[in-house]
């Protein structure tokens, strides 16, 4: 009898353990991704797929996005601004440390301004800084910004991936081992599958809940349904397969979010190229378009139209959709105008996400129903980078511009779509200079028509944030107010 009884105290002991392994809450996640960065320097390309990584997690700037995209403190606890606007002076958190168990101070924060913004800088949004005309350390937890002109953009300009604050000890290493601040840190990257972080035992903030995770490289769609199908991944965000929503939806085990981005998706244009330098060319473009098509057919509905470089979101946006409707016979007649009855042929240069490649497919119908041929180029993403984004060798491309408020590209002649204005540079000018919310509504909207009635580029959709997640995964981010995941307050539901 007291053997009997020991076995089946033993037995419930067990199962009292058992039950304990098995409601213990994971501390672990898998992320799937459509791109692999090029390598992890938020602070030197151009690539969003690096933030997507390292924003928030590995590496953080003085200010940051929140999840609703308002601007919050990061490493800079407070700020005071002069009366002119030409002096920020930001008081910094105590106790910082980088990864490598450095002080995080106001020299690393000099030296990461001076970096993002001197002659030699690789930073792929250096005109952030070029109202930036010193950056003076006054003691070890406070540094100064003097500007020499006032720019109401300051603070949201921080809080970019490419404004995140670097050790100079790590810069060497830093696209193979990132060394940020972060509530993670950089763990392992095996080129071509995967790369891994570790929860930062150290962090100045708020602990992160899981204690790993991993973020897995699928750039094939169909490959990315059957990964998060099978649960080889936990969570996949800018889902490439949008077709596949509604077979998520249906299933218990999974939960889809569907969010706002900030990616303008462009047909973008060389306006340097020939013919694509004649604005009736561009406009004819504009017309043979049907954007709706596009977005079911490319995207299964997801999307929004937009006629301008603006998101849709934003209380300044101006729906100019109706200065580029469909209407293909304008756009025959403008080819005729131009010199081009019978219509010319030009390359359209394809990155990998399915948006480019099946939207490529059904603009190159439209486009050749009008007379333009078009000889599409599927490349790799650091092929596009190099071709197109820095060598300027394409006529036309399809992408989403990621970054948040960037019309002020616009404003950059050797931006690789190589649009000069004098006159639209003047308005970005004025935008910056300028603080109040109704004057600076005005401008932009000003800025959105210029763009719009110069038909810089064929403006298609707003892209939708589309991430599949299992269904006890919580804390995620549903809308993308910046090219990130940011795993900082994820965990998994009991």
């Amino acid at each position: 009898m007291r053997r009997s009884w020991r076995k089946m105290v033993s037995a419930a002991a067990a199962l009292v353990l058992a039950a304990g392994a098995a409601q213990a809450q994971r501390t672990d996640i898998t992320v799937g991704m459509q791109l692999e960065p090029p390598h992890l320097d938020p602070t030197s390309a151009a690539a969003g797929a690096i933030d997507q990584v390292t924003y928030a997690n590995i590496f953080e700037g003085l200010t940051r996005f929140a999840s609703d995209g308002s601007i919050v403190p990061g490493l800079a606890e407070s700020w005071e601004i002069s009366d002119d606007g030409l002096v920020y002076t930001f008081r910094l958190r105590e106790g910082v440390k980088f990864h490598d168990g450095t002080t995080m101070d106001a020299e690393d924060v000099k030296f990461s301004l001076d970096r993002a913004r001197g002659e030699e800088s690789q930073n792929a949004q250096k005109a952030l800084f070029s109202a930036i005309s010193e950056v003076n350390v006054i003691d070890p937890l406070t540094v100064e910004i003097r500007l020499s002109q006032p720019n109401g953009n300051l603070l949201f300009n921080l809080a970019w991936g490419d404004a995140v604050i670097v050790a100079p000890e790590s810069i060497d290493d830093i696209k193979t081992n990132p060394v940020g601040t972060g509530p993670f840190r950089f763990s392992n990257w095996v080129q071509g599958d995967r790369i891994e972080i570790v929860k930062n035992p150290d962090y100045w903030g708020t602990p992160a809940r899981l204690d790993k995770a991993t973020f897995k490289f699928i750039s094939d769609p169909t490959a990315a349904f059957a990964a998060v199908m099978a649960e080889d991944v936990d969570v996949f965000t800018g889902f490439p397969a949008p077709e596949n929503l509604a077979q998520f939806e249906a299933d218990p085990r999974f939960q889809v979010l569907v969010g706002s981005t900030e990616g303008e998706t462009i047909l973008s244009t060389n306006n340097k190229m020939p013919p694509l330098d004649d604005v009736r060319v561009r406009k004819a473009i504009a017309h043979a378009i049907d954007r709706q098509a596009i977005i079911d057919g490319a995207m299964f509905g997801y999307g929004t139209p937009i006629g301008t470089h603006f998101a849709p979101h934003n209380p300044a946006y101006v729906d100019l959709t109706g200065l580029s409707q469909y209407d293909p016979e304008l756009s025959k007649k403008l080819l005729a105008e131009a010199g081009y009855p019978d219509g010319f042929t030009t390359t359209l240069k394809l990155p990998p996400p399915s948006y480019a490649r099946r939207g490529g497919e059904i603009i190159a119908a439209q486009l050749a129903a009008v007379g333009i041929k078009v000889e599409i180029t599927n490349l790799e993403w650091a092929q596009w980078l190099e071709e197109v984004f820095r060598g300027k060798d394409y006529g036309l491309t399809i992408v989403s511009h990621t970054e948040p408020f960037d019309i002020g590209i616009y404003a950059r002649p050797d931006y690789y779509f190589q649009y000069d204005n004098p006159a639209f540079q003047g308005l970005m000018e004025e935008l910056n200079a300028t603080t109040d919310p109704t004057k600076r509504a005005a401008i932009l909207g000003a800025a959105q028509a210029m763009i719009a009635k110069d038909y810089v580029n064929g403006y298609l959709f707003q892209l939708a944030a589309l991430t599949v997640a299992n269904a006890k995964v919580a804390g995620l981010w549903a809308n993308a107010p910046t090219q990130a995941t940011d795993l900082t307050a994820v965990y998994w539901k009991e």
